[in-house]
């Protein structure tokens, strides 16, 4: 797909997280528009998948570490073609396959369930490394978020994957600088995230990560990295696509009511409207 293209369907994933977490009346709407840009690029153009196959041996996996983002991995697998679009709006509902965060046994598409933070990027490394020991050309990605990383296991995660030299191993860090509680600065600072990356033997790429010029830039220099696994520390806008929840820790975890909804959807539509015109 074309960048002009790619950027078409992140905003029709825009629109899937909003309708989803409107629906749902709870859920974790600014992270998830932050990453939406990352996880349409890794299903729509770098990761090798089948829809109709969702456990292909050899497909690449993906492994979201901040399971509570889920809207965005939800949007995206359903405009891919694992499940119906119409679906999103079962969102937390009772009965719904579509839970709070990613499962693995019900959700068509997800290779891991996540959601404690921390723990998913070990996952990720386990599988890197499996694949290693298993001799197959299968590449993991995983997807943290920048308050996420100050938990201890994603640097013990690290630590192991860069002393194997785990090159079938990106991990995209969402550096909107926003958590629940506020900035990433004001409640325990990570920075500066490329010296840490580097230190553990990561290769380290720094990007606008809501530029789909700059992702592709990355994804394809991470392809050519042979002997260290990938760090891409992804700069982002928390809330981006809505005027109102963009740069604005409240949007962390809360659900926008009907008016909010339709004032975003109204952004989200014309956006889209100007991008076709492009």
């Amino acid at each position: 797909m074309t960048n002009a293209e790619l950027d078409k369907k992140a905003n029709e994933v825009r629109q899937g997280i909003i309708t989803a977490v409107h629906s749902a009346k709870s859920g974790h709407p600014g992270g998830s528009l932050s990453a939406a840009d990352i996880i349409t690029y890794l299903y729509f153009q770098e990761m090798n998948i089948d829809p109709q196959n969702p456990k292909m041996a050899d497909r690449d996996r993906f492994v979201l570490s901040k399971g509570h983002v889920a809207p965005a991995l939800y949007s995206v697998l359903a405009h891919r073609g694992y499940f119906p679009v119409e679906d999103l709006c079962t969102l937390r509902h009772t009965g719904s396959y579509l839970q709070g965060h990613p499962d693995m046994k019900h959700i068509p598409g997800v290779d891991m369930s996540s959601g404690s933070l921390g723990q998913g990027l070990s996952c990720a490394v386990g599988m890197a490394q499996a694949g290693k020991l298993d001799h197959k050309d299968y590449r993991v990605f995983a997807l943290c978020g920048d308050g996420e990383i100050q938990e201890g296991q994603i640097w013990e995660a690290c630590m192991w994957a860069g002393a194997h030299h785990l090159n079938n191993l990106v991990v995209i860090v969402d550096n909107n600088n926003l958590q629940i509680d506020g900035t990433v600065e004001e409640v325990c600072s990570p920075y500066p995230l490329d010296q840490k990356f580097e230190a553990f033997n990561f290769h380290v790429i720094v990007i606008d990560g809501n530029n789909f010029e700059e992702i592709r830039k990355a994804f394809d220099e991470a392809k050519t990295v042979t002997d260290q696994p990938v760090a891409i520390i992804a700069k982002t806008t928390k809330g981006k696509g809505v005027s109102f929840m963009e740069h604005q820790a409240g949007w962390h975890g809360k659900a926008p009511n009907d008016a909010q909804y339709e004032q975003a959807m109204d952004e989200l539509r014309k956006a889209g409207e100007a991008l076709c015109q492009k």
